[in-house]
């Protein structure tokens, strides 16, 4: 498709429903084609028109931003940012974007860390086949008219040893290239890989760089740039490999520190290095960069180990695809920022999320009531169990469930943008102490069900407070609250009034509610559980006959304007215990 078919309309014509997703770097048209079709509008200016300052300005406005490797994220950004729900990077490396800054702000990072596998392996087969034989000196050459045959002679690489660190997706591509493809013998060094999955590749594992560096012949690097991995390789690394020795990054700049390199080429410690990626990029001039990339023996590349034709259609497609599905509700294949959820889970766990979200904000709307004759205002110290039962509770990634929760406590006090991937972070910021439990027998006649615990942490003798709820279809329902058994459904303006289960409660309520003008859309009343029935005699109030005087919880659907008016009036009703409103 061509670009003009997708430019976005002018904004003073969009609805303010719509995302906006800004793309400041170039992207392919498959890409872009998918996200026009999605309904989303895209703002795409020229590549590189966009200032740090300019993008800062914009960013307000959008709910997405999709970058490759040019754009910096940074915390300001994010910080100016105050709509976005997704950074996408087009590539596997997100070195550019400030990961935990996105994290505490709730955004969450994608990125493709399969799309360019093929492009980035071939392209470190290229740099080391070009340093074994000097092919870009003889072609640069030969282009000025010189026959410099004598001067370029160069080095089989079968039967040499080649040295990979990480063993990742493209290390082990790179390996089963070199060894089944050039017959090369390789060695790696990674503390996380499966000794099986090497040696299917044709990989023998050795256990530290002191051990590896000295036998190979060829090195190539494959690993984030992580604090670990940051100048992974210099002098004293450097000064142990042979003198024949070429290295080789395809990966990220800094992985190798770039003076002592500069210094092992002119000193003669190794013969050769193949680079593709910088520390600066592009080098400014005079930059040891610069004069790293210009060394006589170093064969170097602008970053290219991701760009071919298929690789930045595969990439593109892939975040994309991402974004759409985040933007939309759902939840991504490749967040670097937040676990990985199959779909099929995905799937099974969504009206959970809603259920738990409900549940979260029920909990924090009516136990921290503020009206001055609620017997249920939370002032104390609580910590909560969420428990999974029946069918739920073998699913082992909850963190979708976990996320609801947090978000359902914390939204009613807070405005802050909660979600999967900072869920953990507020509640740790927050004091907020969740426990999660998976009980596979509950005595529930629902397949799946959810309890939400809070309890207290002081020694005031606070009794537990307990939300029950399940699923039906998509449906959500509140089944238990405290001590009463209900059936209803969280949504809408809710009047939960406690009460004693007496006569004429009802039709007085009715009538206060008519006073003010409120609609009853519906109404249940809850009863005492069977436990909570057992104990009514023994430790509640009685009337003047001697008998137990029964509670009962009365949940009322409104339509109308709640005022404090209106919870006063009824909190002085005769046997009115408590008022509490929830907005769900």
């Amino acid at each position: 498709m061509a670009p003009s078919a997708i430019d976005p309309p002018s904004f003073s014509n969009l609805s303010p429903d719509v995302p906006r997703i800004l793309i400041p770097e170039k992207l392919s048209p498959e890409g872009l084609a998918l996200l026009s079709s999605s309904g989303f509008h895209l703002d795409i200016p020229p590549p590189g028109s966009l200032s740090p300052e300019d993008l800062a300005a914009k960013i307000g406005s959008y709910q997405a931003l999709i970058v490759r490797s040019e754009t910096k994220v940074t915390a300001s950004l994010l910080s100016a940012g105050s709509k976005l729900k997704v950074v996408a990077r087009a590539g596997v490396g997100v070195d550019n974007i400030d990961v935990k800054a996105a994290t505490e702000r709730g955004v969450i990072v994608v990125n493709s860390p399969s799309g360019n596998i093929l492009a980035a392996a071939e392209h470190t087969i290229a740099l080391l086949m070009a340093t074994a034989r000097n092919v870009p000196r003889g072609d640069t050459t030969l282009k000025q008219g010189k026959w410099e045959r004598g001067k370029l002679v160069g080095v089989e690489v079968g039967g040499k040893t080649l040295g990979i660190v990480g063993l990742g997706k493209v290390g082990l591509k790179v390996a089963r290239v070199a060894s089944q493809g050039l017959g090369m013998t390789v060695i790696g060094l990674d503390p996380y890989a499966s000794a099986e999955v090497a040696k299917a590749a044709g990989v023998s594992l050795v256990g530290s760089l002191d051990e590896l560096l000295p036998q190979v012949d060829f090195l190539t690097a494959h690993t984030p740039l992580l604090a670990s991995t940051l100048n992974l390789l210099g002098e004293e690394q450097f000064k142990k490999m042979k003198k024949t020795a070429r290295v080789l990054n395809v990966a990220r700049g800094g992985v190798y520190n770039e003076e002592a390199l500069l210094k092992a080429l002119d000193e003669g410690w190794i013969a050769g290095a193949g680079i593709d990626v910088f520390t600066q990029e592009p080098p400014k001039e005079g930059s040891i960069p610069l004069t790293l990339a210009q060394h006589p023996k170093v064969v170097s590349t602008p970053h290219l180990g991701a760009s071919t034709v298929e690789a930045q259609e595969n990439v593109s497609i892939d975040v994309c695809k991402q974004v759409v599905e985040i933007l939309k509700g759902g939840l991504p294949t490749a967040a670097v920022n937040a676990p990985l959820i199959l779909p099929e889970e995905y799937r099974r766990l969504q009206p959970f999320v809603k259920l738990v979200e409900k549940i979260g904000s029920l909990h924090t709307q009516h136990y921290a009531n503020p009206n001055p004759k609620s017997t249920t205002t939370t002032t104390t110290t609580r910590r909560f169990e969420l428990i999974y039962h029946g069918d739920l509770a073998t699913i082992t990634n909850t963190r979708p469930l976990f996320a609801a929760l947090v978000k359902g406590l914390v939204t009613p006090i807070s405005n802050t943008n909660i979600n999967i991937v900072n869920a953990t972070l507020i509640a740790k910021d927050r004091g907020i102490a969740i426990d999660e439990k998976h009980v596979s027998s509950h005595s529930s006649t629902y397949a799946s069900a959810v309890t939400l615990r809070s309890i207290s942490t002081t020694d005031n003798n606070d009794s537990d407070q307990i939300i029950e709820g399940y699923v039906s279809g998509n449906a959500v329902f509140i089944s238990k609250l405290d001590r009463f058994a209900a059936n209803f459904t969280p949504e809408g303006t809710l009047l939960i009034l406690h009460n004693y289960d007496e006569p004429g409660k009802i039709g007085n309520v009715g009538m206060v509610l008519g006073r003010h003008g409120i609609n009853i859309t519906f109404m249940q009343v809850a009863g005492l559980n069977q436990e909570a029935r057992r104990k009514v005699v023994d430790d509640g109030p009685v009337d003047d006959s001697g008998n137990g005087l029964k509670e009962a919880l009365m949940i009322l659907g409104v339509g109308g304007e709640v005022t404090k008016e209106l919870i006063g009036e009824l909190g002085r009703q005769e046997g009115i215990l408590d008022v509490s409103v929830v907005r769900l």
